[in-house]
């Protein structure tokens, strides 16, 4: 996999940010990102500054700690996979996990063939179980997706708003229209001024709360 595309970061996002769309606390990313689990790509300089890849990234090891797989492996899954794969080595490779009695192994397809790249190394084995979703629950609102996926007006774009939830069509932050509607004439303003209907607000609400309860 040596022609692996080499793209630039997008978005940007203070911890408390990424931590909102991964369904983490701040905290947890900064650990995540000292630990080497995620990359800071768009600013090391503190306050750290991560962007839309990373954030996929940290939602890749928050899926992986919540399937079973141990924190050393995911370590040294990224190790073995980021002079291949680049900064991204969870998003870019064909990761999958296999449960095995009493683990969750960690796999990855190479050439055609699948291997643990958990304690065993690149050790060929079969019958894996792949990863498919994250990229699409991040541009749909994150982490919150997996417990509210009847969303349909929230959208990340790492290219809109530096990659902060937006409504679908507008220039207007979700977290700032949740914020609003719980003002008096909120949504009336909303309704007015921004062009929102109720169906685009309650999305927004239920998004915010959601990622409230999350951090929680």
């Amino acid at each position: 996999m040596g022609n692996v595309v080499r793209l630039p970061p997008r978005g940007h996002y203070l911890a408390w940010e990424a931590g909102q769309l991964a369904g983490v606390s701040g905290n947890k990313i900064g650990q995540w990102s000292r630990r080497g689990y995620i990359s800071a790509s768009q600013s090391e300089a503190i306050p750290k500054v991560y962007s839309f890849q990373d954030v996929a990234e940290a939602m890749v090891v928050h899926d992986l700690l919540r399937l079973g797989v141990t924190h050393l492996d995911i370590r040294r899954a990224i190790a073995e996979l980021r002079a291949e794969y680049g900064d991204w080595p969870l998003t870019t490779a064909d990761l999958a996990t296999l449960p095995t009695e009493g683990k969750t192994r960690l796999v990855a397809q190479r050439g055609g063939d699948t291997y643990d790249i958990g304690e065993r190394g690149w050790q060929r084995i079969v019958n894996v179980e792949h990863l498919q979703t994250i990229r699409s629950e991040l541009q749909r609102g994150g982490w919150i997706v997996r417990d509210i996926p009847d969303l349909q007006y929230i959208e990340v774009d790492p290219d809109l708003l530096s990659g902060r939830p937006v409504i679908r069509g507008h220039r207007i932050s979700a977290q700032e229209v949740a914020e609003t509607a719980e003002e008096p004439n909120g949504i009336e303003d909303l309704v007015e001024g921004y062009g929102l209907d109720e169906a685009e607000i309650r999305d927004a609400q239920r998004w915010w709360t959601g990622v409230l309860g999350l951090a929680a």
